[in-house]
């Protein structure tokens, strides 16, 4: 069986890991692994989605800078859709509940929550922008974001250096 890019489902599978699963008890464990990362992620967004949208009724928000405001527009449309991002694959599963879909969900759910990590990461560096802009200036607000950002590309890369090392590590052993 392949997934949507034409590869083979079990090419990822370990025969040596002692799991022994079919294919369905896979995607149940795959689907279970995503929900505990969506859970984490879940609570994050909506948590700062909230103070997000708090920050307009402050006093001091007619202090900020048109910049300032624009930013904070972005990063509340930012979160907004970060958060409903992170509720879809919960909607997606509920609607396709036992309609003998699982491998379609879990895949698609893993696109969606990889999409809403790049939300995360816009809420993050865009929080990071509008504190130091707002506290400090605006130049030391566009080092401290680039340097967030960078953080953010380099941990989001890490998997894909982890991977080819473990597989010039494999190489090695043969």
């Amino acid at each position: 069986m392949t997934n949507n890019r034409g590869k083979d489902v079990t090419d990822d599978v370990d025969l040596t890991d002692g799991r022994n699963e079919s294919l369905n008890e896979r995607m149940d464990r795959n689907w279970n692994e995503l929900l505990q990362e969506l859970r984490v992620t879940q609570t994050g967004t909506q948590i700062f989605t909230g103070f997000l949208l708090t920050i307009a009724f402050q006093s001091r928000f007619n202090e900020l800078t048109t910049f300032q405001v624009r930013v904070y527009l972005i990063l509340v449309t930012a979160a907004v859709l970060t958060t409903a991002l992170g509720l879809a694959p919960v909607s997606l599963h509920r609607s396709m509940f036992r309609e003998g879909a699982k491998m379609i969900i879990v895949q698609t759910a893993h696109v969606i929550t990889r999409i809403m990590l790049v939300g995360v990461a816009i809420m993050l560096v865009g929080a990071i922008l509008l504190i130091f802009d707002f506290v400090v200036d605006r130049r030391t607000a566009f080092i401290v974001a680039g340097v967030t950002l960078i953080v953010l590309i380099i941990l989001a890369a890490l998997p894909g250096f982890l991977r080819s090392s473990r597989r010039g590590q494999d190489n090695k052993s043969l």
